[in-house]
């Protein structure tokens, strides 16, 4: 059984296309992390470029140097990073989700498999397809990216995988910001899972965003709140909780599989 560690939820402005800055911000909270001796730090959805979609090709091309110094410090500081970053994928470009393991090695991948259409996300990137867990020395992570968190069906197949917690990287607008608290307690409640989620403060071109960073038990507990301003929600995670909290009400034991098939048309 893994040891009870600190996790953390990074927040911070993030400026359009202002990659250095955006770098510069998430790395002072990283070092900040560091000190409070943190294991695992989520970062917010595409933190280094913002949604601007106009040079979004272009500024995908930052992100191998970004993982390369986010490798680095992993190994250095002995901490598991996760955080969503443009990917060049050929002529078009995904929303990517990194999970860094505490000696450097990338051992997640996961492409945002649900695009905001209303932001027109679905016009600018490429839909992922694939959602696997990411093995790390906290555990089994299963990554998720911010419009996720209104799909029920991503979190319940890591669930079934038996993940030890979810991360979610964000750039949740504040004008949905009473979505975002419920939908993560719920996604960690109806799974019986921890749920570190990142949030993206202030103002990042027409968007504004309000914070809230999380982390929420599998019982539905605010362990940490991020607030509206920039730094970090930490909390200790003792994922034996979890165990315990599965043995008494054992959910996974429980599904009735046959009652889910969908229902025939009778003739």
């Amino acid at each position: 059984m893994i040891r009870p560690f600190k996790a953390a939820a990074l927040q911070f402005r993030i400026e359009m296309g202002a990659v250095e800055a955006n770098a510069g911000r998430a790395f002072a909270l990283l070092r900040q992390a560091a000190k409070q001796g943190t294991s695992l730090a989520v970062l917010p959805e595409m933190w280094s470029t913002g949604f601007d979609y106009d040079r979004l090709a272009g500024l995908a091309d930052t992100t191998p140097e970004l993982l390369r110094r986010l490798r680095e410090f992993a190994s250095e500081k002995r901490m598991v990073i996760a955080g969503s970053l443009p990917e060049r994928a050929g002529r078009s470009v995904c929303n990517t989700l990194y999970v860094i393991n505490r000696n450097g090695a990338i051992t997640g991948q996961y492409r945002k498999t649900h695009l905001f259409q209303p932001s027109g996300e679905h016009l600018h990137f490429r839909k992922g397809t694939d959602a696997e867990v990411a093995p790390t020395d906290v555990g089994k992570i299963g990554p998720m990216i911010c419009y996720d968190l209104r799909f029920p069906e991503i979190s319940r197949k890591y669930f079934l995988e038996e993940v030890d917690l979810l991360c979610v990287s964000a750039q949740w607008p504040s004008v949905r910001k009473s979505h975002w608290e419920l939908l993560i307690t719920a996604r960690a409640v109806e799974n019986q899972l921890f749920v570190v989620a990142a949030n993206a403060v202030g103002t990042s071109g027409p968007f504004h965003f309000s914070g809230g960073s999380l982390i929420v038990s599998p019982l539905g507990e605010r362990l940490a709140f991020g607030g509206k301003d920039e730094g970090l929600a930490s909390a200790v995670i003792d994922l034996s909780q979890a165990v315990e909290f599965r043995r008494r009400i054992p959910c996974a034991l429980d599904r009735n599989v046959r009652a889910y098939r969908p229902t025939r048309r009778k003739k």
